[in-house]
């Protein structure tokens, strides 16, 4: 008989970020701060600082596919989030392994190929693996303005447009789609598109001016995979979530010489 753990676990399917302000770095670091346990399997390792990224190591798919299977034989997940998988091989791996684990596990899929400048991340024989694969398997999937582009083929400048995004990407299989607009110009920056087949929420945020955002989209769906772990539904985990980035922008670091992190300790500043 398996004995439920005293707290919920999450598991992380991301990149390393040695600046420590994205991939499994920050997502660890937003489960913890939701009280949740947080186990990784680690997809590739970078070289990188504020400034920016000078190396990726990819590692072996099945090196992948057994830290997976190491965590959740052993500890078990209530939520899962995947992050940086760079290349086709890893996806399909990826894919298999979360395609094993019981259908009520909340899996979040930042599908991580296009960054908020317009820059694609990975190959497009990757882009067509993870949409035919893993994007079924979402509970909620979170892409940003230009990956909700390609996943939709549709351009994106307005509300409207990331209304109809988010419908179209709904029917690649995810059960819900979070079309973010940390790319969009003005105040819908700070504001987001949810579509679960049944209704159309628009998720306002207040604008944080500050450089130092990197990492938010990591932090997002960590804590959105957090929030579902600690039992809360989608709609209300990925408000919760929301609320956390905001309070992470508001303490961002102005560290190092370039764009810093945002500050994922501040519940630690009011004690």
């Amino acid at each position: 008989m398996t004995i439920p753990p005293p707290w919920p676990a999450a598991l992380t399917i991301a990149g390393s970020d040695s600046g420590g302000g994205a991939g499994i770095q920050a997502d660890l670091r937003t489960f913890a701060f939701h009280l949740v346990h947080g186990t990784c399997a680690l997809t590739c390792v970078t070289a990188q600082n504020t400034l920016g990224v000078t190396r990726v190591d990819a590692l072996p798919p099945e090196a992948v596919t057994a830290q997976i299977a190491a965590v959740t034989s052993d500890i078990g997940v209530q939520g899962v989030k995947t992050g940086m998988l760079l290349n086709q091989g890893i996806i399909q791996a990826v894919a298999d392994a979360l395609g094993l684990l019981p259908p009520a596990t909340p899996i979040v899929v930042d599908p991580v190929m296009v960054s908020r400048t317009g820059a694609q991340l990975i190959d497009d024989d990757a882009i067509a693996t993870l949409t035919r694969r893993l994007i079924p398997q979402a509970h909620i999937l979170t892409p940003n303005r230009y990956e909700a582009q390609l996943l939709s083929g549709l351009e994106i400048a307005t509300l409207s447009d990331m209304e109809a995004a988010a419908r179209k990407i709904y029917h690649l299989g995810p059960q819900a789609v979070l079309v973010k607009g940390g790319g969009m110009a003005d105040a819908l920056r700070s504001t987001d598109v949810w579509f679960d087949g049944r209704e159309v929420v628009v998720l306002e945020a207040e604008i944080v001016e500050t450089r130092n955002t990197h990492g938010t989209g990591c932090t997002l769906s960590a804590a959105i995979a957090a929030n579902l772990a600690l039992g809360k539904e989608p709609l209300i985990a990925v408000r919760a979530a929301k609320d956390y980035v905001t309070n992470a922008l508001k303490h961002a670091l102005a560290i190092g010489q370039g764009q810093g992190p945002v500050g994922h300790f501040f519940p630690l500043l009011n004690k």
